[in-house]
């Protein structure tokens, strides 16, 4: 009897049927998984491709689509770089026009042979408060004849108005330093913060694609790169108001100098006038 013909007789009925359902069963089952595995492979190739859609990185979209955190340091940031402009335009006419004036005054008064020839030609600024301050001094000292403490009371208010007038043209530049110094670690919070929340978006999604991560990471990089764009212009431009105004100091010093000799020149002439006159009453 072979094996088959064993196997068959050992069978009972209920047995038989019991196989052929296992088998009916793992056959429904088959035709299902080999319907459903297209089905879930469209599914994950449609999520795929809905995560690797292009977003808006332009600086606009990404700003719209970027943390408030963020977006407040870009907006902060905008508004330091308007600010240095602004100062650099306003400094900028400003230290030119008065250079001007002084560079002009200068020429003037350089023919001078007195303070009270200086002042009639020269209308207005600094160098006629100069003038005006060296000339209410010598007023004030009534023909003194010490006219080395003359010269120096002179020396002294000359040496406040040019201070003076040094702390005015200075006035706004302290702005661009503040700015050069912090707008690159704003910025740089702007950044961490950014990325800090792009990863807790990561381990929230439970993905690591990088169509996911390059959206908010480029979002937080756009927060160094206004750092950077109100920083830069604001070291360079307070760099070159520092040179402008040390000129501007030096020409403030020539002609605080140049008032000081026609003083002397003045309190000679009155020395010297003064010597025959106490002759004629000593005879």
């Amino acid at each position: 009897m072979s094996c088959c013909e064993l196997q068959r007789q050992s069978l009972r009925p209920d047995q038989g049927h019991s196989v052929h359902d296992s088998w009916t069963a793992a056959g429904l089952l088959g035709t299902i998984a080999s319907a459903v595995t297209p089905a879930i492979a469209c599914a994950q190739d449609a999520i795929i491709g809905t995560a690797m859609l292009p977003r808006d990185l332009s600086p606009w979209g990404m700003y719209l689509n970027a943390d408030p955190v963020v977006k407040a340091i870009l907006v902060g940031l905008a508004l330091a770089s308007v600010i240095t402009w602004t100062v650099c335009l306003a400094k900028a006419i400003e230290i030119v026009l008065a250079t001007r004036e002084i560079h002009a005054a200068l020429g003037r008064l350089t023919g001078a042979r007195s303070a009270a020839e200086g002042m009639e030609r020269l209308a207005n600024g600094e160098v006629r408060q100069f003038l005006e301050a060296a000339l209410a001094e010598q007023t004030l000292s009534g023909g003194c004849p010490e006219a080395d403490g003359v010269k120096e009371r002179i020396a002294s208010r000359l040496d406040r108005i040019e201070a003076a007038c040094g702390r005015r043209i200075s006035r706004g530049t302290s702005v661009l330093a503040t700015i050069g110094a912090t707008a690159p670690f704003v910025g740089l919070f702007g950044t961490v913060w950014g990325i800090m929340n792009s990863f807790i978006g990561i381990s929230k999604a439970h993905a690591t694609n990088l169509a996911v991560v390059a959206p908010g990471i480029a979002e937080a990089l756009l927060a160094t790169a206004f750092g950077l764009a109100a920083a830069i212009p604001a070291v360079v431009i307070y760099n070159a108001f520092a040179r402008m105004i040390a000129g501007y100091r030096a020409q403030l010093g020539d002609a605080s100098a140049e008032v000081l000799r026609l003083v002397s020149r003045d309190l000679d002439r009155s020395a010297a006038a003064s010597v025959p006159a106490a002759l004629s009453a000593a005879e």
